[in-house]
């Protein structure tokens, strides 16, 4: 509005109104967006000056209005300094939080460094533009990318709306403060303005404000500049607010600026009031920097194709050794690879620079997110040498990424050492088509198996140490150690008030319970015949498999015979692969049943007081690890149960992050374990079903060598040249081998999820064996059959299986249904898998394994999936038996419950599940280069 003279004034309120209206819509964009999403700002306070609260009230009316999520964070005058910058590193890595404001001054008992704490705060967040790297990027001009300081910027729009013209003309800021002063004359410079800063030295103070055609005063002094240095028809916008005495007023004081407002306004062409000026622009401008930010995070759950830096490849004609060919190539910095597929610098935490872990807060990012392509990679039955399933996989992976450039992740198992020393050597794929670096793949990676041993130990130990100390003391001494006094008091631990809970006992002082109730609380009477949890370790030792386990004189007599099992068949790695997140993984391993009382009742990890800190040591291996292909596309690695003893498959959570990651039009490649019989199915039956995660496609795995086998080709025996067979063309032993595979598309079709058979070529096939199985593939129901030499080309031999088959397979609608109905009762679910995925005629169920069925029935555990336990060489349970046979059985000698994981497991045959060491196993190649300490013969 106009007002004597010539001046127009500028409200800061109705510019601010404005601002805020328009970011009301952007704030409501983003919600309708992503539900559920807020920008979140964070106010921290120490002490509680009253001016101080007054505008962090202010600022909190103002971000609610808009819809901004404002948090007012007090800390004590107490808070020492290191405490303080603690809580800001905090709220740095907090996903919710945008922006965050230190109210200054910092009312503390203690010196605190106010610039360092500032420092502190991250540039992302940093929405007041206070911080050094914030005033670093003004002065070189950066405007772009962070975060401007609130009161310039205010100026600056106030500038904008005055209709001045900026560029070329004379700008005089008068003051030069850090918040104000300064950043505003950087502001006017780099909007090619001419500027003079003056400051409480400046000669001829008078003359340079008035010669400003733009003039800016933030110095504290109340009407310090008057109405006669103002230059006629100047803008002057006014930063001060000051109280002054004013009787009048009944406060007793009125608000002025550091301009003389009165006659300034008749000489300028506009001038901005004080108050109503330039304070309402300042939080208008911190809404605005707020909301920026949650924007410029909200772009993250967004995810578009990746900007990823693809390794070429050197290939060979004649294929080196897999160790040769991984050092041959040079991987990215893990932390390049995080960046290049929309990781945050939070979400990851490094392990030397070729392996990290990745947070399950991805999925809280990326909820949103439409999930990608979803492709499993599953073989036929194996020779003893493997058909390379993980070499497809991985293969199938640097085609679709590095060549199709499609959004693709791989997602596969942890090796156990027990084979990667034993018969095996290293799972990381093999020749050019690998996971790098794959020494530290296949040894200890991030510790995940050494801490799955540690607590699957732990519980062990616990259980022989309850029954031993059940046996040697009355329930009042049970009682006194299981609830100890301290200092004259008391008190169950929060384990054991969910035991009480499970007992019906109400109350929880431990100090009234009743001596019947006492009884209940502190015996869990375990029968030592049912105890099924054993004691693991990551070796092959057949020497584990029966020990005797209380012999010394201190145990009185409490022996038992036991056994060890190989760490990858422990129920919690079979936990940790199932489980959704951190809370799931802590009710499920309470869940895990270890054996049954004297009464038939199951006895829990819960129940033995030791599921908190089984967690504890599994707080780190539930998060995935990632790597990287030797094409440079990302891996994650995660979880390793045995196929044949276990579930076989990689971790549900490595699967999520990966779909989310590459979103909707990107893939994720899995793999099974072992044949489509073992692995494919407990994938279809047992992931998918706790997942919820439905399948696109199968990759189906063959070889002309699995084939011949199959056809009645000599034994294969590792480490043995292979008989001329298996290295001569030979159609006959093909395609009477082709039975096996004829099964398998068959079992995977059963699922309703197309499948497509991949080739695995070797150098001694023919063209007429490979060309054999391809036809013969169409034929039994595969949607598609190619060739594929990954193996010795990397993703360049596998884009035929990519580009086409895959990709159109993947892209059919889903009709995934499961094999049998978990209501059934066991029995019948063990039947069913053996007769439509084995082509068995029936099951034999032991009378042990009938007691043990009945068992469990009677505990409620009847309606778990099944996890058969059986040779992975053969349908049949005898390993010798090739091809699809007909007319036999399967014979389950017993059945053990994961009830934890979520899966009851019949035994069938012989099967063990602790493996030994072959003859010649693979650490007589095996040393350490002491030199380089690279790990030679390994592979």
């Amino acid at each position: 509005m106009s007002v004597p003279g010539q001046a127009t004034v500028l409200s800061g309120k109705e510019v601010a109104q404005d601002v805020r209206d328009k970011l009301r819509e952007q704030v409501s964009a983003l919600k309708q967006e992503f539900p559920g999403y807020a920008p979140g700002l964070a106010i921290v306070q120490v002490g509680g000056r009253e001016d101080s609260n007054v505008y962090i009230r202010m600022k909190i009316k103002a971000a609610e209005e808009i819809g901004i999520k404002a948090q007012h964070i007090k800390f004590p005058r107490t808070i020492t300094q290191s405490q303080l910058i603690q809580e800001v590193k905090k709220l740095n890595d907090d996903p919710k939080i945008h922006g965050m404001i230190v109210q200054m001054p910092l009312d503390s008992d203690n010196k605190i460094d106010s610039d360092l704490v500032l420092d502190t705060v991250s540039p992302d967040k940093d929405v007041d533009g206070l911080t050094t790297a914030s005033a670093g990027r003004l002065s070189h001009g950066m405007l772009g990318g962070g975060f401007l300081p609130c009161t310039p910027n205010g100026c600056m729009e106030l500038i904008r709306r005055s209709g001045a013209k900026i560029q070329g003309a004379k700008a005089v800021v008068v003051g030069r403060s850090k918040i104000v002063g300064t950043p505003m004359a950087e502001l006017l410079k780099w909007h090619h303005a001419t500027v003079t800063t003056c400051h409480s030295r400046t000669a001829d103070l008078e003359g340079t404000v008035r010669s400003a055609d733009i003039l800016v005063v933030g110095i504290g002094s109340p009407e310090f500049v008057k109405g006669s240095w103002v230059k006629p028809g100047a803008v002057v916008i006014d930063c001060g607010i000051n109280s002054v005495p004013d009787a009048t007023k009944k406060s007793g004081s009125r608000l002025v600026g550091d301009v003389e407002y009165a006659e300034a306004a008749k000489v300028a062409s506009v001038i901005t009031p004080v108050p109503g000026g330039v304070g309402p622009m300042t939080v208008a401008m911190l809404m605005q920097n707020t909301v920026i930010s949650a924007q410029k995070a909200a772009a993250h759950m967004r995810v578009s194709d990746w900007n990823i830096r693809y390794l070429s490849l050197d290939v060979l004609e004649n294929v080196p050794s897999d160790i040769e060919v991984a050092r041959a190539q040079t991987p990215k910095d893990v932390a390049e690879l995080a960046d290049e597929i929309g990781l945050l610098g939070s979400e990851v935490d490094l392990y030397g620079k070729k392996k990290a872990k990745v947070s399950l807060s991805v999925l809280d990012r990326l909820a949103c997110q439409k999930d990608g392509k979803y492709v499993v990679v599953a073989g036929i039955t194996p020779t003893p040498l493997g058909e390379g399933k993980s070499t497809t996989t991985i293969g199938l992976t640097q085609a679709l990424g590095a060549h199709l450039k499609k959004n693709t992740f791989a997602c596969v198992r942890q090796p156990s050492q027990g084979p990667t020393f034993g018969i095996k050597g290293g799972a990381a794929g093999g020749g050019y088509s690998q996971v790098i670096p794959m020494d530290e793949f296949n040894l200890h990676l991030t510790g995940d198996i050494h801490a799955i041993t540690a607590a699957n130990n732990l519980l062990a130990a616990q259980i022989d140490a309850r029954m031993f100390h059940e046996a040697t003391q009355s329930d009042q001494a049970l009682y006194g150690r299981l609830v100890p006094s301290v200092k004259g008091k008391r008190q169950f631990s929060q384990i054991q008030i969910n035991r009480l809970k499970k007992l019906g006992i109400v109350e929880t002082d431990p100090d009234k319970l009743t001596e019947e109730e006492v009884k209940k609380f502190v015996r869990l009477n375990i029968d030592p015949e049912t105890i099924t949890w054993q004691r693991v370790m990551d070796t092959n030792d057949r020497f584990l498999r029966k020990i005797t386990v209380g012999q010394s004189p201190t145990e009185k007599g409490h022996t038992r015979e036991c056994q060890f099992d190989i760490s990858v068949a422990s129920e919690i790695m079979a936990v940790l692969a199932l489980t959704t997140s951190l809370a799931d993984m802590r009710e499920k391993l309470g869940r895990m049943v270890v054996a049954s009382d004297t009464s038939g009742n199951p006895v829990t990890a819960e129940d033995l007081g030791a599921s908190g800190a089984l967690t504890v040591l599994m707080k780190d291996a539930i998060r995935p690890n990632l790597m990287q292909t030797l094409e440079g596309t990302p891996v994650f690695v995660h979880a390793g149960p045995f196929a044949n003893i276990a579930h076989g498959n990689s971790s549900i959570l490595a699967d999520k992050i990966a779909l989310k990651l590459v979103g909707e039009s990107g893939f994720v490649v899995t793999e099974a374990g072992f044949g489509a019989d073992i692995g494919m199915e407990k994938f279809f039956n047992i992931k998918c079903r706790y997942s919820g995660l439905v399948p696109n496609a199968v990759v189906l795995v063959a070889t002309v060598r699995a084939l011949k086998m199959h056809g009645g080709g000599p034994t294969v025996t590792p480490g043995v040249p292979l008989p001329t067979a298996y290295t001569e063309e030979n159609l006959d032993l093909v395609e009477k081998g082709f039975s096996n595979l004829g099964k398998q598309i068959e079992n995977g079709r059963l699922f309703g999820v197309p499948v497509v058979v991949a080739i695995n070529a070797f150098s001694t096939d023919t063209q007429s064996e490979l060309e054999l199985i391809k036809k013969l593939a169409l034929g039994a129901g595969a949607m598609d059959a190619v060739i594929c030499n990954h193996w010795a080309k990397g993703g360049p031999g596998a884009i035929g299986l990519a580009q086409r088959p895959v990709v159109k397979a993947s892209n059919q609608p889903a009709q995934f249904k499961f094999l049998y109905d978990l209501k059934l009762p066991i029995e019948d679910k063990i039947r069913t898998i053996a007769q439509k995925i084995y082509g068995a005629d029936d099951v034999e169920i032991q009378p042990s394994a009938q007691e043990q069925i009945n068992r469990y029935r009677k505990q409620g555990f009847n309606d778990l999936p099944i996890c058969m336990a059986k040779t992975h060489l053969s349908l049949t349970s005898d390993p010798s038996i090739k091809g699809a046979p007909k007319n036999f059985k399967i014979p389950v000698r017993d059945v053990r419950a994961s009830v934890g994981a979520g899966f009851l497991y019949p035994l069938v045959g012989t099967m063990t599940t602790m493996p030994g060491l072959p003859t010649r196993p693979c650490i007589y190649d095996i040393d350490l280069n002491l030199e380089t300490e690279e790990v030679q013969g390994l592979f």
